[in-house]
């Protein structure tokens, strides 16, 4: 009779019905991550908020602001991501930015949160860090030999499918029933305002002084086509990524035409070894330089701020004056932003910048109806015209995209949703000169008709 000795050995789970020990189990969950936090700092994070909320207190300090942003950028991420169909065409964007607005105008989320973060946001302005950092990092990385060629052809598609938006806009407006006169002063115009700051603001002021009427009146209602322009944007712009995935020919992955490289961007082997912390710090300061140089343009010249910086980048690029070590040393600080601080300024902005009753103000057949013709026929133009320039039609549809969104904050939300986000510069010229040169062109034509 053979007899079979069975030895005990620590940590062994045969006799575990799913053969899976509780080692393995926490390895498994401490993998786990909510965007980039992993899942047990996730718990931890969102026990420690309630916590301060409970408190009635919570503090204000910068640590806390971002440790919020972050749970509530990729929480709200999470779940686009995880739709069906939907995860697809942009709604992790959608839902960081608009979820947390109407969580705001429902006093859903806790008074002393949204205190924090509105404070924060409005305080350090990082909207403005985040946007330098991608555009001198994309700007450096980007191949040296085409990249006055890019921005010298952005212009035409863009110049284009304003012309075209402008008519079809207008044209589906008057046979709604609106006229001509207000589809296009108060829906069309304010599409390809340059978002609110740039563009519903100025534009809102100009009507005010040339009709003699109230501006604040005014404003609440060319910002409704603004705001609901740029979700059309996003919604478009994560078709065409989606499009992009089924018919590679059409696309680039984030370059504007055919021929073009990211000539410094590291390789993965230099990314994944080891980094001269110094060189990144270098790359840090150099975007912050950057900016204070467009800042100063702006005080003394009235020109925006951010594409002083995008020009200047362009000399430095151009002008060799930047080292390789710091060229590649920004794509990484570019790759850092573009990873880590995407959905967290998201949220920040859907909290503190996103009224959700004005959105929803402008929801009525008419009006959606002519904002979407206006913004499709914005990007179709793009790239239809794209195609026939040897441009790659997807990248250069979703840079005219970026023409119907809200400023700089529609910008991140369109190329989040179109995982493009090396196109910010070209997204800047867009947003940027195409905005002033549309309320300048506008005002000047209401002024001659009224």
């Amino acid at each position: 009779m053979n007899t079979t000795t069975t030895t005990y050995t620590p940590g062994r789970t045969e006799d575990a019905p799913s053969g899976i020990s509780l080692a393995a189990i926490c390895r498994r969950i401490a993998r786990t991550r909510i965007g980039i936090v992993p899942l047990p700092v996730y718990l931890l994070l969102v026990a420690l908020i309630a916590g301060f909320v409970t408190t009635g207190k919570v503090p204000n300090d910068i640590c806390v602001s971002i440790a919020i942003l972050t749970v509530g950028g990729f929480s709200c991420a999470e779940l686009g991501k995880r739709l069906p169909f939907f995860r697809t065409i942009g709604a992790a964007a959608i839902f960081a930015t608009f979820i947390p607005s109407y969580l705001a105008f429902s006093k859903v989320l806790p008074a002393p949160v949204l205190k924090n973060v509105v404070d924060f946001t409005k305080s350090t302005n990082f909207l403005y860090l985040f946007i330098s950092s991608i555009i001198v990092g994309s700007i450096l990385s980007m191949d040296r030999n085409v990249l006055i060629k890019g921005f010298v052809k952005i212009f035409v598609p863009l110049a284009i499918g304003s012309v075209v938006a402008a008519a079809v806009g207008t044209a589906v407006g008057t046979l709604l029933g609106l006229g001509p006169y207000h589809t296009f002063f108060y829906l069309v115009a304010p599409i390809m305002a340059g978002g609110v700051g740039e563009g519903a603001i100025p534009l809102s002021i100009g009507y005010a002084g040339i009709l003699g009427q109230e501006q604040g009146h005014l404003f609440a209602e060319v910002l409704p086509p603004v705001m609901l322009g740029s979700l059309t944007a996003i919604l478009l712009s994560g078709m065409l990524n989606s499009l992009g995935k089924k018919r590679p020919h059409l696309t680039g992955q984030g370059r504007l035409q055919p021929g073009e490289t990211d000539d410094l961007a590291p390789q993965a082997e230099t990314v994944t070894g080891q980094f001269d912390v110094a060189n990144i710090a270098a790359a840090g300061i150099t975007s912050i330089s950057l900016y204070m140089v467009g800042m100063m343009c702006f005080r003394l010249f009235d020109f925006p701020a951010p594409v002083a910086m995008l020009f200047v980048a362009v000399m430095f690029k151009l002008s060799r004056l930047v080292s390789p070590q710091l060229q590649q040393s920004s794509y990484i600080v570019y790759k850092f932003f573009s990873t880590a601080v995407t959905y967290p300024l998201l949220f920040a902005i859907g909290a503190s910048m996103t009224p959700w009753d004005k959105l929803v103000s402008a929801f009525n057949v008419v009006n959606l109806t002519v904002i979407v013709a206006t913004v499709a026929s914005l990007i179709a133009t793009g790239f239809f015209v794209g195609r026939k320039m040897n441009m790659y039609p997807i990248e250069t549809a979703i840079i005219n995209a970026c023409h119907s969104g809200q400023g700089g904050t529609g910008d991140v939300a369109i190329l989040t949703a179109a995982e493009r986000m090396q196109l910010m510069p070209f997204a800047q010229i867009a947003t940027r000169i195409g905005g002033a040169i549309t309320v300048t062109l506008t005002l000047l034509l209401m002024s001659q008709l009224h």
